[in-house]
C-alpha cells in the first residue's frame, strides 16, 4: 500500500513543473540573483493579495518577526505577549530583539492565543503582542487590538501558517501594524527553500525594512541605518510569484479535506479541530487530539501514514528558553495538549480515499483524550 507523506511536494511541484521551470530558468538567463525583478514583482503581488501597501521580502520567517518588531522599537528591556503553544521562532524572532517572550496559554478550542489572559500578562515593560494565527485559524483579533490599544501596545501578527487566511474577511497579514510570513516548502505558500515576508501599511516601516535588510543600503554602498543581510532570493521570488495564483485554489481544497477529517471522525474518540464562524480557516494543519497519541502515532506510521507533532515540546520547557521566557501563569492546556496533539495528513494532495483511509485507522486506534473541564480554573 502506497505511503500518504504529512506534505505532498513532490506532486505539487509536479502539477506546476512547466511553469516552474519558465520561473526559474528567467532567473538564471537574466543573473539578477539579489534583489532581481522577481522579488519585486512578488512583493507588489502578495502585497495586493494581502491587501495592503507594502511586502518586503527578507530570508525566513524569523527574520520577518525580528525585523518588524525591531523596526517598531521592540529591543532590550521591554517584554512581548505571545502564545505559548507557538513553534519556537515566534519566541526567538523577540528574544533576537533583546525583550523578553510573555507565555500565554492558547484557548483550548480554536488553539490560538486566548485573549482574555492577556491583561493579567501585561506589566509596565510590555510593549507588544505577537497573536499566532496558529495552524491557518486567524486569532481573535478584535478582542486583541482592543486590549493593545487600551495598554498602548504594538500588535505584531506571526501569519507564517496563515497564508491567504480570513478574518471578518479581510486577509491575515492586513490585520495589525505589520505581519510576518514564512515561505518554508512545507507552508500553504513555500518556497523550494527559506522564505519570508513582512507586510504592513505603515510608509516609515517598510522603508527602513528595505533598507535593513540589505545591509542598512537603499543605494549600493551607501549605508543609513545597522542593517543585515535577509535578502529573499531571486529564485525562491520566482517560485513564490509562479505559485501565488494558486494559492486561493489550494486553500480551498484544504478546506474540504478538513470538511472529510470531520465526516469520517465524526463521533469518534478524537477532538477535532474548531473553525470559528467569522473566519475562513485555511488549514496549514489539521490537529486533533486523543488521549493515546504516541500509539495512535505509531500506528499511522506503520500504515505508511506521515503524521507528525506541532509541537511536542512547548517552549517554556525548551533548554533554550528555561531562563530566557516569562510565563506568568501556568499554561495548562499547552502543557496538557502537548502530549495529546497528532497532525494528520494535510495539502491539496491528499485524496478523498486516503482521508478515508487515514480516519479508519484514527477511529480504530485512538482513545478519549483528557475532558477540558478539570483544566478551566486555569483561566
Amino acid at each position: 500500500m502506497s505511503s500518504i507523506p504529512l506534505v505532498n511536494l513532490k506532486a505539487m511541484h509536479e502539477s506546476l513543473r512547466d511553469e516552474l521551470d519558465t520561473a526559474i530558468r528567467g532567473v538564471v538567463e537574466r543573473g539578477d540573483f539579489i534583489l532581481g525583478r522577481d522579488v519585486s514583482e512578488f512583493e507588489q503581488a502578495f502585497a495586493q493579495y494581502c491587501g495592503v501597501k507594502h511586502c518586503i521580502g527578507v530570508a525566513s520567517g524569523l527574520d520577518a518577526l525580528t525585523l518588524a518588531l525591531k523596526g517598531l522599537g521592540i529591543g532590550p528591556g521591554h517584554e512581548v505577549i505571545t502564545a505559548a503553544n507557538t513553534f519556537i521562532a515566534t519566541a526567538l524572532a523577540i528574544h533576537h530583539t533583546g525583550a523578553t517572550p510573555v507565555l500565554v496559554d492558547h484557548d483550548p478550542q480554536t488553539y490560538n492565543l486566548d485573549f482574555r489572559r492577556l491583561s493579567a500578562a501585561i506589566t509596565s515593560r510590555t510593549r507588544a503582542i505577537v497573536p499566532v494565527h496558529l495552524y491557518g485559524q486567524p486569532a481573535e483579533m478584535d478582542a486583541i487590538d482592543a486590549i493593545a490599544n487600551e495598554h498602548g501596545l504594538v500588535v505584531v501578527e506571526d501569519a507564517a501558517q496563515a497564508h491567504g487566511a480570513k478574518y471578518k474577511g479581510r486577509r491575515c497579514g492586513s490585520l495589525a501594524r505589520a505581519a510576518g510570513f514564512s515561505f518554508y516548502p512545507g507552508k500553504n505558500l513555500g518556497g523550494m527553500g527559506d522564505g519570508g515576508a513582512i507586510t504592513t501599511n505603515d510608509d516609515e516601516l517598510a522603508q527602513w525594512l528595505r533598507s535593513c535588510r540589505n545591509y542598512g543600503s537603499v543605494v549600493k554602498y551607501y549605508h543609513e541605518v545597522l542593517g543585515c543581510n535577509s535578502r529573499l532570493d531571486t529564485v525562491q521570488a520566482a517560485i513564490l510569484r509562479t505559485k501565488l495564483p494558486h494559492l486561493d485554489g489550494w486553500n480551498q481544497r484544504r478546506r474540504e479535506i478538513a470538511e472529510r477529517y470531520r465526516q469520517f471522525l465524526s463521533g469518534s474518540n478524537v477532538a477535532l479541530p474548531e473553525e470559528r464562524g467569522d473566519v475562513e480557516h485555511v488549514y496549514h494543519l489539521f490537529v486533533i487530539r486523543c488521549g493515546n497519541r504516541d500509539e495512535l502515532l505509531a500506528a499511522l506510521q506503520e500504515a505508511g501514514v506521515g503524521a507528525g507533532i506541532h509541537y511536542p515540546l512547548p517552549i517554556h520547557r525548551q533548554i533554550a528558553f528555561r531562563r530566557s521566557c516569562i510565563v506568568p501563569r501556568p499554561p495548562a492546556f499547552t502543557d496538557r495538549f502537548a502530549d495529546e496533539i497528532v497532525s494528520l495528513p494535510m495539502c491539496p494532495f491528499v485524496s478523498d480515499d486516503q482521508v478515508e483511509r487515514i480516519a479508519q485507522i484514527v477511529r480504530e486506534k485512538a482513545v478519549v483524550p483528557s475532558q477540558l473541564p478539570a483544566l478551566a480554573c486555569a483561566i
